[in-house]
């Protein structure tokens, strides 16, 4: 069974790794900037690397903010944010200053503070046991906890939605997963979690065929 991606290039992403991993799954994977490309696109992925304002700013600059909105929203594409990916696909973050998200997830986009983390250093980097439900699509096949790469400054707020399939924990929890009809993310890096990371991402591949 093939697969066909469109990974979105907003000049913000670790767009090799996460391509290199997809095409060794045997998807058929393009990195696309034309956001009339991106609106009809079927499976998206939105990677990300950076800050929050930054790379907002630069969706809305190339037009891809409204085109991710009428693929996911309007036309029912599947889409995947990776770490600064997901948050943005949230309603807003404080990161820069406040800024508007995508509202794709309803929930914000917060620092770690002093008071949760304690000695632990910002930003949070390495392997870090994530938990999983049983539930879950993405983590289908994969043992609770499973290690897995953040390197990440912010996090989704920890709050209760529907969708919130995994959680971390870095003094304090905070939502690792999530998934909801045709929307998934990660906060951790699953083009840079081994294994595992392969496991996950040949699970969002097949989800619409297995959930």
């Amino acid at each position: 069974m093939s697969y066909n991606v469109t990974i979105i290039d907003y000049g913000m992403g670790n767009l090799c790794s996460v391509h290199n991993a997809l095409q060794y799954l045997g998807a058929r994977v393009r990195v696309c900037s034309d956001p009339a490309n991106v609106a009809i696109s079927e499976t998206l992925v939105l990677p990300g690397v950076g800050s929050f304002r930054a790379g907002m700013l630069e969706l809305k600059r190339r037009g891809l903010d409204y085109a991710i909105q009428e693929a996911v929203i309007g036309k029912r594409s599947t889409i995947l944010g990776i770490c600064l990916g997901m948050q943005i696909m949230g309603t807003r973050s404080t990161e820069d200053g406040d800024t508007e998200g995508l509202g794709l997830i309803l929930s914000g986009v917060d620092s770690f503070s002093a008071a949760e983390i304690g000695h632990r250093k910002v930003p949070h980097i390495g392997f870090n046991a994530v938990t999983h439900e049983d539930s879950s699509c993405l983590f289908a096949g994969l043992p609770s906890a499973s290690d897995f790469y953040f390197v990440h400054s912010f996090r989704m707020l920890p709050i209760e939605l529907p969708g919130l399939v995994a959680s971390c924990e870095y003094g304090v929890n905070f939502m690792a997963a999530y998934e909801h009809d045709n929307i998934y993310a990660t906060q951790f890096h699953p083009e840079k979690s081994q294994i595992n990371g392969l496991w996950l991402l040949k699970n969002f591949l097949q989800q619409q065929y297995s959930c």
